[in-house]
Parts: C-alpha cells; structure tokens; sequence
C-alpha cells in the first residue's frame, strides 16, 4: 500500500525529529507502533470473520470459478496445457516402471544440482 523508501523514511524521522523534539519521539514512536498493531490486529480479524462467513455459507466454490473464468478467457493457454496434461499422463502410463524410477531418479538429481549450482550471469 505504502511504499516508503530509506530517503523517505529519513525524511519523516527527520521532520518528526523537528516538529515533535528529542525528548517526546520515543513516546510518540511507541504509540503510532500500537496504533499500527492494533490495526493490523482489527485487519485480521475481519479477514477471519469473513472466511468463516464464506466458509459457513458454501462459498468456498468461488475459487473454483474464478480459474474457469480464467480459463474460459484465455481458451488456447487452457487448451495448450490441456494437451500437455494429457501428453504427461500418456507418458506416464506407456513407461515401464523400472524406467519412470530412473527417470525420476534422474529429475530428482537434476534438481538438486540446479538448487546447489551458484549461477552467476557473464558481465555485460
């Protein structure tokens, strides 16, 4: 919502140093602090009362339906990764079982060497 950079937020301690003193900021630190505590506490709140409300009404669907819609929108990405998901499930059904461990053996080890391996891009 609030997007405050280090030269901001300088400026505004600096402003506050100015217009509250030396003595009162500390104080008047504490007491914005809580106000913003409780604030997200009500946010909280009121964001567990309305999934409760949606839950106990059955609303829960609406996901559900807004991926349809997202779907029905975009018809040649849904049946773009339709077909991959049937290639995928395909694949998986003609391989032999010996072939599918080595091969996840293969993925599994694939990843583990992405994760560890430190990519540096070359300097332009």
């Amino acid at each position: 919502m609030f997007d405050f950079g280090m030269g901001e937020l300088l400026l505004i301690g600096v402003v506050a140093l100015i217009v509250v003193g030396p003595k009162d900021l500390p104080r008047m630190f504490r007491t914005v602090g809580q106000y913003v505590g409780r604030l997200r506490g009500m946010a909280r709140q009121f964001q567990n009362a309305m999934n409760d409300a949606a839950r106990e009404a059955d609303l829960d669907d609406f996901e559900d339906m807004g991926h349809t819609f997202k779907s029905a929108m975009d018809p040649l990405g849904s049946a773009t990764n339709a077909a991959k998901d049937y290639a995928t499930r395909i694949r998986n059904e003609m391989i032999s079982p010996e072939a599918k461990s080595k091969r996840d053996d293969q993925v599994k080890s694939a990843n583990t060497a992405a994760a560890t391996t430190d990519f540096t891009p070359p300097p332009s």
